[in-house]
């Protein structure tokens, strides 16, 4: 036998005990997220920000991170760990403990309850705000730390850990708590960072994803203070004929943004976008193969792709074309029947989604240059957030430990160029760290941002992995680090 096969022979432990663990943990482990679902913290509405990182904190100190602190920001706090397990290598970890708004009349099941429902063609599923984005799958990661512990081990690469309480905001302040020397030191000794997921879509297909466009969230607003025009207070719509209108200054700014098509027309905004590389074309065309174009359609709930795109020109589109998004319109009387007035301000909320070698800041120079010069100076623009594009290398350690990990279970996971999301990932990829970074973790969920979100917990779909699944998917991944 080769002298490398008895290395690794030697190396690997048996952890048929720990995935014991697992399985007698799981009563306690569900628990412990159904908890943490019922305290949101909601860094838009300042809900339960002190409570929520103590939260945090207690969880990583419960699952064994000797060195567990609080790190102020300028806006919330966020939390530096680390777990010494006397290892060679060292792996950085992000978590998020903020979670998205919501309103309890669009759900069916109490959305801070944390219910276990039973879903067709799925199973037995968690339904809470954060359930998928991203308490479950942190929750999953946990508790393979605690099932680790349980069965006598240890962890086998040393953890560097930072969770944020602002990541449904943009992450205005992540590069305060990154940039902390303490946590930059510990941080620059890893192989890289990986944020626990929920990997597997509806059709239990598995994408790596290479990166993620970048981001910026702003609200534009139209008042008749700045604009010098139309009412500084609301008045009767009867004046109409005589007062302007900051509402429609509004919208006619609005419609400057985007093209009758809705592809983005901001002056300058895409000058510096990366065409799509072949190799990226190559990667979308196999997920074209792979993926059900009636599963994502359904889960969405559309019924075409914009554009009339085909399925394999929509997953380009997704990967490459850089976006302006309304999120919500806000102006005058909203409540049931109608109200005659002419109101004095409106304001859209907004993102734009970056491609790579596009940047945050100059993507809101581009904006406000835009606005000037087309007449709408005057137009507030209010940023809360954002950042760069992220990318990482498919030859990457942590990335190459995540195809062979899925692979053990019968997992051929397709590399994917970008999410079409965002995450802070730029504080990693980019200087001074310059490391890998990414998503892991099986099992699946969905509803993210939404109502009735879920995570599966114990699957009845066989292309589906449940809750024990998902913690024993992060054990194997640890090991598989530490090769």
């Amino acid at each position: 036998m080769h002298t490398l096969a008895l290395l690794l022979l030697v190396a690997a432990p048996n952890l048929e005990p720990v995935y014991g663990e697992i399985h007698k943990r799981h009563g306690e482990a569900v628990e412990r997220l159904q908890k943490w679902i019922a305290l949101p913290s909601i860094a838009a509405e300042g809900l339960n920000t002190e409570e929520g990182v103590q939260r945090m904190m207690e969880l990583l100190k419960d699952a064994g991170f000797q060195h567990v602190e609080r790190i102020p920001t300028d806006g919330k706090p966020g939390v530096f760990a680390t777990l010494d397990a006397g290892a060679k290598k060292t792996v950085g970890v992000y978590f998020m403990y903020d979670v998205k708004q919501f309103d309890a009349k669009e759900w069916t099941s109490p959305p801070l309850e944390a219910r276990l429902v039973d879903r067709p063609d799925l199973g037995k599923v968690v339904v809470g705000r954060g359930a998928v984005n991203q308490k479950g799958p942190e929750a999953a990661f946990l508790a393979a730390l605690h099932a680790i512990r349980g069965a006598g081990q240890k962890s086998p690469v040393n953890l560097v850990l930072v969770a944020e309480g602002e990541e449904e905001i943009g992450s205005p302040h992540i590069g305060q708590l990154v940039r902390n020397p303490r946590v930059l030191a510990a941080l620059s000794k890893s192989v890289g960072v990986f944020m626990p997921g929920a990997s597997q879509g509806i059709d239990g297909e598995v994408s790596v994803s290479l990166g993620a466009k970048g981001v910026v969230e702003l609200e534009l607003v139209s008042s008749g203070e700045k604009w010098g025009k139309g009412p500084s207070k609301d008045i009767h719509s009867g004046n109409r004929a005589r007062v302007d209108s900051p509402p429609f200054h509004l919208v006619q700014a609005l419609t400057t943004l985007v093209t009758a098509e809705g592809d983005p027309a901001i002056d300058g905004f895409a000058d510096k976008a990366r065409p799509v590389a072949d190799a990226e074309v190559k990667l979308v065309d196999t997920a074209a193969r792979r993926q059900s174009e009636a599963a994502a359609k359904k889960s969405l709930g559309v019924t075409q792709w914009a554009h009339d795109a085909s399925w394999r020109d929509a997953l380009l589109a997704l990967v490459s074309r850089p976006t302006v998004n309304i999120e919500g319109l806000v102006g005058g009387y909203t409540g049931p029947g109608g109200k005659t007035v002419l109101p004095h301000r409106a304001v859209a909320k907004m993102d734009l989604r970056l491609v790579p070698d596009m940047t945050y800041d100059g993507a809101v120079a581009a904006l406000k240059a835009h606005l000037a010069r087309r007449g709408f100076g005057d137009i507030e623009v209010n940023l809360s957030g954002g950042y760069d594009p992220t990318e990482t290398s498919a030859d990457a350690a942590l990335i190459r430990a995540q195809v062979a990990t899925y692979k053990t279970y019968g997992i051929d996971a397709s590399l994917w160029p970008r999410n079409a999301g965002s995450y802070p990932g730029y504080v990693f990829t980019g200087p001074p760290l310059k490391l890998a970074a990414g998503h892991f973790g099986l099992g699946h969920g969905s509803g993210a941002h939404g109502p009735d979100e879920y995570y599966l917990i114990e699957s009845t779909n066989p292309r589906l992995r449940g809750f024990d699944d998902a913690v024993k998917s992060f054990v194997d991944y640890l090991w598989e680090l530490a090769q």
